[in-house]
């Protein structure tokens, strides 16, 4: 068998990356049968049908490290977290939901602060809000030509979806960063072009520089599903430093006195900004546990 890596998926076709070239496959039934769908990221197996025609099965596919359903794409290990100063304006819950997600699936993530040459003051509220949480964060504008050759430096080696909410700039940031080679996936693009597809899909694009970045219709909702309250603290790298050192255990850091994490409110290390919205997200899965036990 042959491995590779599954740039695309649509109309119950899989498209594999080899070292031999991209092969047009069909996925065995086990798959089904297992409840399994194979997703873009997904390192797989498969077996060639035809060479010429580069035509082949999908046999198996390896353990994931990484999942996302929205967009759905495998073995992900960067996010990219756009958000613009102005013409949207920030959605910091949207951003705060993104990067709980990302530290609870532990995907490494960045900030990518877009369209400086438009701030008003946000970028500096952007920066207040998120200095403490040890991300890198990268500045763009495309009006000022600023920042796409660091960003294409920390894409290097990391597969990396790109998240915010609609109209940041997210397709301009890929455009640019993708230079020509975009143009160079003709081979995909004239196998999976039937004509009839409208709506897109996840696929990974290599980058000249180097890495792969997701190509993806976005997700602008996102929802803390599954996540218990008192998990909620540990998606929070500015507040680590104090949890298990608070006064009482299982301290939500919130009501309870001699809390260490407000402590580190009170001292400016963590936003009040940040603070606040961990405090509505707390309440919003205590309701939620709340009602699916009662």
């Amino acid at each position: 068998m042959t491995s590779g890596t599954i740039i695309k998926g649509i109309g119950g076709f899989y498209y594999v990356k080899t070292q031999g070239g991209i092969y047009e496959c069909k996925a065995k039934g086990i798959f089904r049968k297992d409840s399994m769908t194979p997703l873009p990221g997904d390192n797989v197996y498969i077996s060639i049908l035809d060479q010429q025609k580069k035509i082949g099965y999908l046999e198996e596919i390896c353990p994931r490290k990484s999942q996302l359903m929205r967009p759905a794409v495998a073995n992900i290990n960067q996010i990219a977290l756009v958000v613009s100063v102005r013409s949207p304006l920030p959605d910091y819950y949207l951003m705060d939901k993104i990067l709980i997600t990302a530290m609870r699936k532990e995907i490494s993530a960045i900030i990518c602060i877009n369209k400086i040459d438009l701030d008003e003051g946000n970028k500096d509220t952007i920066i207040r809000d998120y200095k403490n949480t040890g991300l890198k964060i990268i500045f763009l504008s495309s009006v000022l030509d600023i920042g796409f050759n660091g960003l294409k430096e920390v894409l290097k080696d990391k597969i990396t979806v790109f998240a915010g909410q609609s109209g940041v700039g997210k397709s301009t940031i890929l455009n640019r960063i993708l230079d020509s080679k975009v143009m160079e996936t003709g081979e995909v693009s004239s196998r999976i072009d039937r004509g009839r597809h409208t709506t897109r899909h996840a696929e990974l694009i290599e980058l000249q520089s180097g890495g792969l970045v997701v190509d993806t219709p976005g997700f602008s909702s996102f929802e803390l599903e599954d996540l218990e309250p008192d998990t909620l603290q540990l998606c929070y790298p500015e507040f680590l430093d104090s949890i298990g050192k608070c006064k009482f255990v299982g301290c939500s850091h919130i009501t309870e006195p001699e809390c260490k994490v407000k402590h580190a409110l009170e001292k400016g290390l963590i936003p009040d900004n940040r603070y606040n919205r961990y405090k509505e997200f707390y309440g919003e899965l205590m309701a939620k546990q709340r009602n699916k036990y009662s």
